[in-house]
């Protein structure tokens, strides 16, 4: 964003790398005339890789790295300039970045349009933020990502189009691939436990029964009653495996695996560095979950195994 608002500059000034941001600055586009746009979370990497393919118009920048959590995730100051550098800034909304928003306002939020009635809600009003777990609502991001990425580069518009549409049709077969696992699973155990609340969307598109003992955020408050009730409904419904995210502390499920031990139960901690599910990033470069398709399957491909 070349013209960032006050706000920036005086964040720039604060870490002591004032001036870098002017829009003259040599750093301030890519030298080989390419655009350059700033994006927060992993997703949206994946998003502007997908529909920018093989017209490499853009030189994209992920300001949250590969398995960081958004939630808690405090800009450095390379961020920032990075942040202001840019001449397209996407970033998800929804609070899902709830630190970085006072950096973020001249951005394009990709999931702040959605009709209300789609996203998920608790019962003190706040939205959850997770909708890549929605294929469908997965879909409007990418599309609302591939109009401004046509805008910024009309020439490539045919193509980022074309790119759209194919990429649209493996998420047909990927949402008829996690119908067919899931299927799988008898009914009785569609029963999905992780630390934080992330797993709504796909709750809502799969039918499955999901339980966090945190809320929609990472930063939400885990208290003992909610670990309690959690630790109740496995013991009522026998359930087998629990699940340990990529981006969350694993003591948690330790914990629930203890009390319900300790209650006469068992329960499987599933979350080894190579099956802990995807929630809030995609993986590092080389895990399976380093694109969105393979996030999903690994997700799916895990949660199956486990709960069939």
């Amino acid at each position: 964003m070349k013209n960032i608002s006050l706000l920036l500059s005086a964040l720039f000034l604060i870490t002591g790398i004032a001036g870098c941001s002017n829009g003259n600055d040599s750093d301030a586009s890519s030298d080989d005339g390419r655009i350059d746009v700033a994006v927060t979370t992993t997703f949206l990497d994946d998003m502007v890789e997908i529909i920018d393919g093989n017209a490499d118009a853009f030189d994209t920048e992920l300001i949250i790295p590969a398995g960081e959590d958004p939630h808690v995730y405090q800009p450095k100051a390379s961020n920032l300039k990075t942040i202001v550098d840019s001449d397209l800034l996407f970033y998800q909304g929804l609070n899902f970045e709830g630190r970085m928003a006072d950096v973020l306002t001249d951005g394009i939020p990709v999931a702040e349009d959605f009709d209300s009635s789609v996203l998920e809600t608790q019962e003190e009003g706040e939205t959850d933020p997770h909708f890549w777990f929605n294929i469908e609502l997965y879909k409007q991001a990418m599309t609302i990502v591939e109009n401004e990425l046509s805008a910024a580069a009309p020439e490539h518009e045919e193509a980022f189009q074309s790119n759209l549409d194919n990429y649209f049709d493996e998420l047909d077969a990927l949402d008829a691939y996690v119908r067919e696992r899931i299927s799988e699973i008898p009914a009785e155990s569609r029963i999905l436990i992780t630390p934080h609340d992330a797993f709504g969307y796909l709750s809502t598109a799969y039918d499955l029964d999901v339980h966090a003992p945190q809320g929609f955020s990472t930063e939400s408050e885990v208290s003992n009653n909610m670990i309690s009730r959690t630790a109740d409904i496995i013991m009522e419904q026998n359930i087998k495996a629990i699940f340990v995210e990529t981006t969350t502390n694993p003591d948690q499920m330790k914990r629930l695996e203890e009390i319900v031990s300790s209650r006469g139960g068992t329960v499987n901690v599933v979350g080894s560095s190579k099956d802990a599910l995807y929630s809030d990033s995609l993986g590092e470069a080389g895990e399976p979950g380093d694109t969105y398709i393979g996030m999903y399957r690994h997700n799916i491909d895990t949660i199956v195994e486990n709960l069939k």
